[in-house]
């Protein structure tokens, strides 16, 4: 049980890092203010601050958050909105007094800290002051510090702007809050959450297919009874060869090649315990309704047998990695996406199909006991999931944010702030819903065993 509770937390923490940095990272790239990194959600347990951003960890490990100047959607700003920006101008004059060494790394609260500091700043005196600051004031500071050294306390001045804004403290924070940017740079920055997760898996694929996978050989375990191998010959213990002389490394490759013959007879080359040379056995597949990972049937052509499980391990050099990864990745990315578009449309049972927390415990429990190669599988799978999920269209997932730059790009104007509130007050209701479902899903697996 600890073991799966702590390679979840560490599996779904990494996902969710990995998520996370993407908008971190393209925010900070196109110049919005961030304003906290929050791995799980609040309570806060520990945080510290550097730059312009707080690194927070939460005491609820399962999720995450980036937060940016102004997320709310409005022609101005609200309030609240304004007294935060305003209480960051002030950390970021304390951070670089720091720098320089003219105020001590830690000390007296915020407030105070900040109205010491404005009390030795004198706008007037740029050499001074640069001596301080490390660098000259930009306008909106040079507003911020002068109305603070008239100001009876710090709150009062904060105060103040709040309810009076300058147009320079308008300006600057318009310059850097997301609602104000481009719609492409918000469509980026949203967008960059999913595509880290989806870029996250062809990384990690290359790094495991280097240190070695385990792949099973080619070694005939069963053979279903009236099958066209049981009718050809072919027994359990039986290794695998070639098929129509092209060698069969692996039983993927076995399996593959039958598959491909589209029901054409084909001559399977095998090595048999206790027989002198190898020998060589005709058979022809037949089409057969196979169930898929998707829990559908499709029509397959097969001969009729089961690997016995012996595996070896494969690695693979860094090119040949990096390119197996890649194509592994586009595979697992469509088959996924024909998954989730079953359920959807109904073709696989709901129930079936999802799972919660205690499941990917369960899950993750049972491949960290496997070894590094299963777990990072393991992770991989759920980066795609987590990517693909992310992308649907529902409010309140970055798929909805995108829907709704979609509807501002073709209607010229961001959909109304009364409409958006809805359709994230519906999406949040749909997903505490499917939330309480799959942990009630999980539940009943467990108990029906």
């Amino acid at each position: 049980m600890l073991t799966s509770i702590v390679a979840a937390v560490v599996i779904l923490g990494l996902l969710i890092i990995v998520h996370e940095a993407g908008h971190f990272l393209m925010a900070k790239r196109l110049g919005v203010r961030v304003l906290r990194f929050s791995i799980g959600y609040p309570p806060k347990l520990f945080g510290f601050r550097r730059g312009e951003t707080e690194y927070v960890i939460g005491a609820t490990p399962v999720g995450g958050y980036v937060r940016m100047l102004g997320e709310e959607v409005g022609e101005e700003p609200r309030s609240d909105e304004l007294g935060t920006y305003l209480a960051e101008m002030g950390h970021d004059l304390i951070e670089a007094a720091r720098a320089t060494g003219a105020i001590p790394l830690t000390g007296k609260d915020f407030h105070e800290t900040l109205s010491n500091l404005v009390g030795r700043l004198d706008p007037g005196n740029t050499t001074e002051t640069a001596r301080i600051v490390g660098r000259a004031l930009r306008p909106e500071e040079i507003l911020y510090v002068n109305r603070l050294r008239t100001a009876a306390s710090v709150e009062a001045a904060i105060k103040s702007l709040q309810e009076s804004p300058p147009e320079e403290i308008l300006r600057a924070f318009r310059a850097r809050a997301f609602p104000n940017q481009q719609l492409w740079k918000r469509f980026a920055i949203v967008l960059a959450g999913p595509a880290s997760n989806l870029l996250f898996a062809p990384v990690l694929l290359a790094i495991v297919f280097m240190y070695g996978v385990p792949v099973a050989l080619p070694i005939v375990g069963k053979t279903m009874p009236n099958s066209p191998a049981a009718q050809a010959g072919l027994m359990s213990g039986d290794r695998i060869v070639s098929v129509n002389g092209k060698a069969t490394p692996t039983w993927s490759d076995f399996s593959d090649d039958v598959k491909s013959g589209k029901g054409g007879p084909i001559t399977i080359e095998i090595e048999r315990v206790g027989a002198q040379g190898r020998l060589s056995i005709g058979i022809t597949p037949r089409r057969e309704e196979q169930k898929t990972i998707f829990g559908t049937t499709a029509s397959e052509w097969i001969i009729g047998v089961t690997p016995r499980g012996d595996t070896i391990t494969r690695r693979f050099n860094p090119i040949s990695a990096v390119i197996h990864a890649v194509t592994t990745t586009a595979s697992l990315t469509a088959q996924l996406v024909v998954g989730i578009a079953s359920i959807v449309s109904g073709a696989i049972p709901i129930r079936e199909a999802l799972g919660g927390p205690i499941m990917i415990a369960q899950v993750a429990g049972r491949e960290a006991h496997q070894g590094f190669a299963s777990v990072a599988m393991f992770t991989v799978m759920l980066s795609l999931e987590l990517g693909l999920i992310n992308l649907l269209p529902v409010p309140l997932l970055d798929g909805g944010h995108l829907a709704f730059f979609v509807f501002e790009g073709l209607r010229g104007k961001p959909l109304a702030i009364r409409h958006r509130e809805i359709a994230l007050q519906v999406g949040l209701f749909l997903l505490v819903a499917l939330m309480a479902f799959v942990i009630f899903n999980d539940i009943s697996r467990i108990v029906q065993g």
